[in-house]
């Protein structure tokens, strides 16, 4: 803000000194070609040259002044947006494409800055020279000034309309831009099931559908300008004109000397260069508007997930949890009903049943991803809408089932959690998650850069780093959702084997579909349209010859088997 303010003073002090030279050069006609007198040619070649040189020199410094300021505000404004993305929750992220955020941070951004860098300092100093030049030309002749001013009401009228046109068609342009962006990027991600299903030829045209869109709301943003512009163009030549009529009357009236006339005309460049520029300044104000509009709706967008004002101080979370007859609803739809279990710290609970029986939910609203409608979920006994939201989620370390992986080295994406760990700790887990086997017969061990969403690896070599990732954080909860899906029997095994070493004072969650991966939990829950519909060990469950034992013989044949 600084070097904007100093930058604003600058081209103040340059753009009011354009009316020395116009002055000086009505001075030599007057004085040096038509007076004769000689002697003044000199200083006054001179102090042109003098001001010429110190207003182009110090033009150039507010101009990298803006630039550095637009650099400064883009680097400031990106960071909190960003930031600010880090901080919504999961329901923000389900009702806006990552293109279109993507759109925001880049494009947007980008129109930001040209306002700041080119617009505002092309505003100041058009607005600089209209007002200055015509006090100038008021000080040579009033008449000739009043005319002038006459113009000015015309070209007000016109800036309002042109605003007002084109507000609404830079919305669209910028819409437009958003969900080509968006398309692209969904593409991208998803170009292996594109290939997979030879549909390059139906993605090409939907991609000239939205590229064809796009060109559209830019052709009819250029039709608005396109109108003004030449109005602008216009009214600049009628200045011209009136000057060289109205002007070359007041000449030959002898109420103006031809020094005076020269020095006006001098001026008049000072008036038609705003004008001649309006047209376009408008339309950067409006693409600005319209960009900023998009970047404040980010900024402003509370998350749904509200972080405590007061958190209840805890000094450590040792993992106890239950769930008090929690329903949860979303978009009129009931996912948890009336769900109620508890899981004392040590202990492991195994969570079966259908697809969308509400399995991962639960685990969801544990972490506070979302929040229940009704019931509570207690930590330790306290609620966790009371605790600190970043303490809570730093307690669970949490395998998803949607496994990513960032472009960086296995170590670097094992270690997520805690990035200044030793590498002693990044290897203790993957021997934990089964990983160290094949991490190490890669050609770079735990250098090896992983691919974007881990690239080159196969679903299985990605669930146990996700696995390890979970496990180096050393949490007071783990949750497994389906993590083991993926991997063979043989592997799983020695999966579980291990987990028992390290979950002996904390509280497991395991999400699956296996019975295997959930028989030897302490307790089991088997969900179906988010009810929990049985409950108990693996031998209770079989016992009661439900839809626990339904699934144990469609997987293994019979009981004793």
């Amino acid at each position: 803000m600084g070097k904007m303010i100093v930058g604003l003073i600058i081209i103040t002090v340059v753009s009011t000194m354009s009316v020395i030279n116009p002055k000086i050069s009505g001075f030599i006609v007057d004085h040096i070609i038509l007076g004769k007198e000689y002697n003044y040619l000199w200083p006054c070649m001179g102090l042109l040259l003098f001001v010429s040189v110190f207003r182009e020199g110090f033009q150039y410094l507010a101009l990298m002044l803006f630039e550095k300021s637009s650099q400064g505000v883009l680097f400031d404004m990106r960071h909190e947006v960003y930031r600010k993305l880090l901080h919504e929750d999961f329901t923000f992220y389900n009702t806006n494409r990552t293109g279109d955020l993507m759109s925001r941070q880049t494009g947007d951004m980008d129109a930001v800055r040209h306002f700041v860098a080119y617009v505002i300092y092309n505003l100041f100093r058009n607005s600089v020279w209209l007002i200055a030049s015509l006090v100038m030309i008021f000080f040579v002749s009033v008449k000739l000034a009043l005319v002038f001013l006459a113009v000015l009401p015309f070209t007000v009228l016109f800036v309002y309309l042109q605003m007002k046109a084109v507000g609404p068609v830079f919305a669209q342009v910028r819409q437009c831009f958003s969900s080509l962006n968006a398309y692209v990027q969904e593409n991208i991600a998803a170009n292996r099931v594109v290939r997979a299903f030879a549909k390059e030829s139906f993605e090409i045209n939907r991609f000239e559908k939205e590229n064809a869109a796009y060109r559209q709301s830019e052709i009819e943003a250029s039709k608005v300008w396109q109108k003004y512009v030449p109005v602008f163009e216009f009214l600049s030549t009628v200045i011209t004109v009136i000057l060289i009529v109205f002007g070359g009357y007041l000449a030959i009236r002898g109420e103006m000397t031809l020094g005076d006339l020269v020095t006006v005309n001098g001026y008049l460049w000072m008036l038609t260069w705003p004008l001649r520029m309006m047209g376009w300044l408008i339309n950067d104000c409006m693409r600005f508007k319209a960009s900023i509009d998009k970047i404040y709706k980010t900024y402003t967008a509370e998350p749904v997930v509200k972080i405590a004002a007061h958190p209840v101080a805890k000094e450590g979370i040792r993992g106890t949890v239950e769930f008090d007859h929690v329903d949860y609803v979303t978009n009129g739809e009931h996912i948890l009903k009336d769900v109620s279990f508890t899981v004392e710290s040590g202990h492991s609970v195994g969570i079966l049943g259908n697809t969308g029986s509400g399995k991962t939910t639960i685990m969801n609203l544990l972490c506070r991803f979302y929040d229940v409608s009704s019931g509570r979920i207690l930590v330790d006994g306290t609620d966790v809408r009371d605790m600190d939201l970043y303490e809570l989620r730093d307690a669970i370390g949490m395998a998803m089932q949607d496994v990513f992986l960032f472009s960086d080295t296995i170590e670097g994406n094992i270690a997520y959690g805690d990035p200044d760990c030793p590498f002693e700790k990044v290897e203790a887990a993957a021997k934990l998650a089964d990983a160290d086997g094949f991490i190490r017969a890669l050609p770079e061990g735990y250098d090896t850069i992983v691919g974007e969403r881990g690239v080159g690896l196969s679903g299985g070599q990605k669930q146990r780093i996700s696995l390890a990732r979970a496990l180096l954080k050393d949490p007071a909860v783990i949750i497994l959702d389906d993590t083991t899906s993926a991997v063979d029997m043989e592997t799983e095994t020695q999966i579980q084997k291990a987990l028992k070493t390290v979950t002996q004072n904390r509280t497991l969650f395991v999400i699956a579909y296996r019975i295997s991966s959930v028989k030897d939990c302490d307790q089991i829950l088997v969900m179906n349209d988010g009810k929990i519909i049985e409950r108990g060990t693996h031998s209770q469950l079989l016992a009661q010859n439900g839809y626990y034992a339904s699934v144990f013989k469609h997987q293994y044949g019979t009981e004793e088997q």
